[in-house]
């Protein structure tokens, strides 16, 4: 990468928001720019400071993660945002991906996968983290939020759309290999243009388009 990420943590726990910034702080691709303890301090912060990514919690003091994210795209609609999340906040991270967020990561993710999350957004992908339920992903599609506004529809042969609904059901490539009679190898080929083609990076990107798309029902998930 030819320049660093600016990034800003918002975070009320002290704690969490200061191993988050320790681990960033050593990536290389990563210049911590800021860390603000509410919403409100937050907002302030980006008066005076340049980040290209905000990763933000959802519940704080004074101002929370929806409204402070409402603020700053108004100001600055250029700025990406990552929601930082409980697993039990489903309705907030919908409001959050309504509001303009880009992206979610559950508090429990891993190191990989909160840089992958940066990454990714960074390049103006949405990222869904990969812990996403089935009920999360059905409120994703029921709400304002549509990924693939503004973008060409992509069209799946019969056997892409086979592999989608088992990939849908957390199948693993050998099992659908072994299902569909085809080679491990075959199938990782086939769910590797399948993730081109929606523009998603993980199988909880997989299920938002196909439930958005109408290549699985959302009774299928249950």
């Amino acid at each position: 990468m030819d320049q660093q990420i600016r990034l800003l943590i918002a975070d009320d726990h002290e704690i969490f928001r200061d191993g988050l910034a320790l681990m960033l702080s050593r990536q290389p691709d990563i210049q911590l720019v800021g860390q603000a303890s509410d919403g409100r301090e937050l907002v302030d912060m980006l008066e005076n400071v340049q980040a290209d990514i905000v990763l933000t919690d959802l519940k704080m003091p004074r101002m929370d993660g929806v409204t402070a994210t409402r603020l700053l795209l108004q100001k600055n609609p250029l700025l990406k945002i990552i929601a930082l999340s409980m697993f039990d906040e489903e309705d907030l991270i919908v409001e959050m991906l309504e509001a303009g967020a880009k992206g979610y990561l559950l508090k429990n993710a891993d190191k990989q996968e909160i840089l992958e999350a940066i990454t990714q957004v960074y390049a103006d992908n949405i990222f869904y983290c990969k812990q996403t339920s089935a009920k999360l992903a059905t409120m994703i599609v029921k709400s304002r939020f549509d990924p693939q506004r503004n973008k060409e529809k992509v069209s799946f042969t019969d056997r892409e759309k086979e592999i989608i609904k088992l990939i849908c059901l957390q199948f693993t490539a050998q099992q659908i290999g072994e299902k569909i009679f085809l080679s491990k190898r075959t199938v990782e080929g086939h769910r590797t243009r399948i993730l081109e083609k929606m523009n998603v990076k993980n199988t909880a990107g997989v299920v938002v388009f196909a439930l958005k798309n109408n290549l699985i029902k959302e009774e299928d998930l249950l």
